[in-house]
This record gives C-alpha cells, structure tokens and sequence, in this order.
C-alpha cells in the first residue's frame, strides 16, 4: 500500500487539485484507489461526489473526522490531501502516515517564501528527518515564458529536496474537476498537453528515489 500525501501550509496552492487528479489516474489503470481528504473544506471529497458511476471507483474517505482508520486493506494507493496550515505536531502527526510527500508551490512571491519556509520545517520533521519519508516539489499553475515562472522555476532549483516538475495553469483542470474527473479521463485531443507536462512527476512517484529504501 503506498501513501502519497500532497501537502503545504501555504492555502490554495493547489493540493486538491493534485491530489484528485493522482487519484484519478491511479483509479483509471485498474489500481484500488483511495482518496483521503484532511481539510476541513472537503475540496476533494467534493470532487469525489461528482465522479460519474461509470468510471473507475475511488474510496472517499473524510481523513479529519476518521484518519486512515476506513482505508480498504487492499488498496494500492492512498492519496492524501493535507489541510493548509498545518506547522510543528499537527504537521509531524500528519507526515507519519505518509512514505512520499509533494508540495505544490504557487509562482508568486508570497508562496515563494512560505513554501521554503515550509519546506525548511517539513525536513527537520522526525520521519522526513530519518529519510523514511521523501519530499518533492512542484511548480503549479505556471504560464511558461513569464518572468515570474522563471524566478520560481531558479527558487526551486535551489531548495534542498527534488523539483520533480511543472504543472501549467489550464481550463483543463477546471472541466475536469467540475465533472469529478481527472486529466488523464479527458479525451486526448484536449489533454495531450497537460499529459505531457505530468510525465517527470509520474516518473519520479514511480522511481526508488520517492519511496524510502
């Protein structure tokens, strides 16, 4: 069973959004899925209850009422969707239940710092610190070519853990959340894209490098 959690006390960078659309592509090629929500604001157990019945199931689970306590034993992937926020023993309760973290990071430069600042507290965390649970970051919501991409694209360069990849800002994620799918579930024409720009981050979850030996 692997945990993967999203996380970043920085508010509204984007953690549902990563964490739905994770869930949804794990669900799609064949694997048992789980989607734990931890905030409050039910981003994406919202999502979840738009999913059409047709398409590959998902286990909703609400994470701030009930923990990991209702996760199917023979789930394959536990997504993970942290509340903003979170600092010192919420936030090592909550890396505990993890192997593999991602933190999206927003380019501006208020998110710039929150997230290095984050960041900075995520590593001196007991499991991170013990190197039993690994850390990358993600660009979000990036439009290519901009100045302020460019300066977030150096900052993360320069963080001590892996920048496993960018995410562009795109109507894509919208039209997908607005009908409980994910990316991967649109049709390819409109998707292609934002496909392409997944794949590093894909291939980091799927290598040894974010998984503690």
């Amino acid at each position: 069973m692997r945990h993967i959690m999203v996380m970043n006390s920085k508010g509204g960078c984007g953690k549902s959004t990563l964490a739905t659309n994770l869930a949804g592509l794990y669900a799609s090629e064949g694997f048992e899925t789980a989607l734990v929500d931890y905030d409050p604001q039910r981003s994406s157990l919202d999502w979840l209850s738009l999913r059409p019945e047709e398409y590959a199931k998902i286990t909703g689970i609400a994470g701030y009422e009930d923990g990991l306590r209702s996760v199917p034993r023979n789930a394959d992937f536990v997504i993970i969707d942290a509340p903003a926020r979170t600092h010192e023993k919420e936030l090592n309760e909550l890396v505990r239940r993890a192997e593999t973290i991602l933190v999206p990071v927003l380019p501006s430069p208020i998110d710039m710092r929150a997230s290095q600042a984050f960041i900075d507290e995520l590593l001196n965390v007991g499991k991170v610190a013990r190197k039993q649970a690994k850390i990358g970051v993600v660009a979000n919501r990036v439009r290519e070519y901009t100045l302020i991409f460019e300066e977030l694209d150096d900052n993360l360069q320069q963080l001590k853990v892996p920048y496993v990849g960018h995410l562009r800002e795109a109507q894509n994620y919208i039209r997908a959340y607005q009908r409980g799918l994910s990316i991967f579930e649109l049709p390819q024409y409109l998707a292609w894209p934002d496909w392409e720009q997944w794949e590093p981050l894909l291939e980091w979850l799927d290598s040894k490098r974010s998984q503690p030996s």
